[in-house]
Formats: C-alpha cells, sequence, structure tokens
C-alpha cells in the first residue's frame, strides 16, 4: 500500500496549472509549426506564426498562453493500492486556486450557472478512473469556453449510417467557424450514455496528436479542411490540426455522438505520484 498525502497532490495539481496554461503541449506546437511550413495563404501563414510566437513569450515568460485560461477540467487515475491520507477533492481543488493565483491567471469560475455573481479560482471538474497498481497519475486540461460553447452532441438513431455521423461532425466545425480559435483539435466521443459520449469527447483531447491515426479520423481531417475556415478563420489550408476519437460500447437501442472542440491552444499537463 503507498500513502500519499494530501499537501503533496495540492502542490503537484498548482505546478501542472502552471505548466498547463503557460507551456503548450509538445504535440501541438510541432503540428502548428508543420502547418506553418506547409501553408501557403499570406495571412493565414502570418497569424499561425503569431500562434507559435505567442507560444514562445508565454514559455519563456512564465505568462498564459491565453487570457482564458478556463474551466479546469482534472482526470485522474487512482492506483488501487494507494491510500491517501486527508482528503482527496479538497487537496486538488486547493492545489487548483494554488496554482492559478501564483500564475496571476484570470479568476473565471461562477458558483451558481444561473444567478452568475463574482467569480473565483474556486472550481473544477474531477473524474476518477480506479485502476490496478500504487500510483496516482494526475492530468489537468484547462478547457476555454470559446471553444467548449462550439462543443455539440447528438442521440442518433441506432440504424444511423456512418456518413450521418461525419456530416454531423464536419458540421459541428463548420458552426465554429472563427469563433473557436482555429485551427482546432477536434475530440469525438462514439458511444456510452449522453453523458458518456461527451466524457470520450474530452478524453479524445488528451491524446497525442502525432499518433498513428485511424481511416475515419483521417477522413474527417480531409472533409474538415474543405471547409476552408483556415488559421482564426483567414482561409488557408489549416482547419484542424487533428481530429481524435474515443468509443465505447452503447445499447442497442442508442447511438450517442459528441464532438468537443478545443482552439488551437489545447493546453494539457500531467504527473505521476
Amino acid at each position: 500500500m503507498k500513502i500519499i498525502k494530501a499537501e503533496k497532490i495540492t502542490k503537484t495539481v498548482a505546478d501542472l496549472c502552471l505548466k498547463a496554461n503557460c507551456v503548450l503541449r509538445k504535440d501541438i506546437l510541432r503540428k502548428l509549426k508543420s502547418a506553418y511550413k506547409q501553408e501557403k495563404n499570406s495571412r493565414a501563414k502570418k497569424a499561425l506564426g503569431a500562434i507559435i510566437e505567442n507560444a514562445r513569450i508565454a514559455r519563456e515568460e512564465k505568462l498564459a498562453i491565453c487570457q482564458d485560461t478556463g474551466l479546469p477540467i482534472v482526470f485522474v487515475k487512482l492506483g488501487q493500492d494507494v491510500r491517501i491520507t486527508g482528503d482527496f477533492k479538497k487537496a486538488v481543488l486547493k492545489g487548483i486556486a494554488l496554482g492559478y493565483q501564483r500564475g496571476n491567471f484570470r479568476e473565471s469560475i461562477i458558483q451558481d450557472p444561473l444567478k452568475r455573481g463574482k467569480s473565483s479560482y474556486k472550481g473544477a471538474i474531477i473524474h476518477i478512473d480506479i485502476v490496478r497498481g500504487n500510483k496516482l497519475g494526475l492530468t489537468v486540461l484547462p478547457k476555454g469556453f470559446g471553444c467548449e460553447n462550439k462543443s455539440q452532441m447528438k442521440m442518433f438513431n441506432p440504424t444511423a449510417g456512418i456518413e450521418e455521423v461525419k456530416k454531423f461532425i464536419v458540421n459541428t466545425v463548420k458552426s465554429s467557424g472563427a469563433d473557436a480559435c482555429p485551427p482546432y483539435v477536434v475530440g469525438v466521443g462514439i458511444g456510452g450514455s449522453a453523458d458518456y459520449a461527451g466524457f470520450l469527447a474530452k478524453v479524445a483531447l488528451l491524446k497525442k496528436i502525432d499518433t498513428k491515426r485511424s481511416s475515419l479520423e483521417r477522413d474527417l481531417e480531409k472533409e474538415i479542411g474543405k471547409l476552408g475556415i483556415g488559421p482564426m478563420g483567414l482561409g488557408g489550408k489549416v482547419t484542424c490540426l487533428a481530429i481524435k476519437i474515443e468509443s465505447y460500447p452503447t445499447h442497442i437501442a442508442g447511438l450517442p455522438v459528441a464532438v468537443n472542440i478545443s482552439c488551437h491552444a489545447l493546453r494539457s499537463a500531467s504527473a505521476t505520484l
């Protein structure tokens, strides 16, 4: 049995908040640089250059990549042979607040979604997965809402064909236009239930975007590329850096599909204790 103190969890989460918000993921940066080399449209190329330069300044000056430092989503892989001393949830939330305060990040969280009110650092979405072993994995995904607001989900009839599903995914990106700061990374969740499909779409955003793609992912990237939205909506070749899909068994009577849009600043950071 491995014992992990709540204080260590708080410190780790705080560090991850700083890293995720200030240091763009290496796979995202590689893809942006590759897109810059391939882009022929002068305005789109200039936009990509500015995005890459912004990431450099954020990393070197320890500044937020984007002023919207998002709603923190915390993914936890909790080994069944781990014992945590103290309150785990409080430790995570304390780490979020500490990290955001240390980074001087924007206070974006409100406690009552209807009454709204004063914003703060207090709040995060926590997903916990119990796994084998004696390790605790933590991943922080700060999700900005310019792109989160463009996400969609649909409960298809089980008789729906693959072309209907593809059309829904492509149209979700099309309806996002330039509003969610392209080039996008598109996470797709297929199967499960309505809520679980949404979760899968988020999980898909954690996958490295320069790994091997399925034929469906390749087809969708090609179709999205034809939309011509381009970097920051300026046209050009690159509307989508990548599309990643997660699937799960579902009921015979349904076919849930969720699409989660991420802007070009797809940020996450992970640690294992």
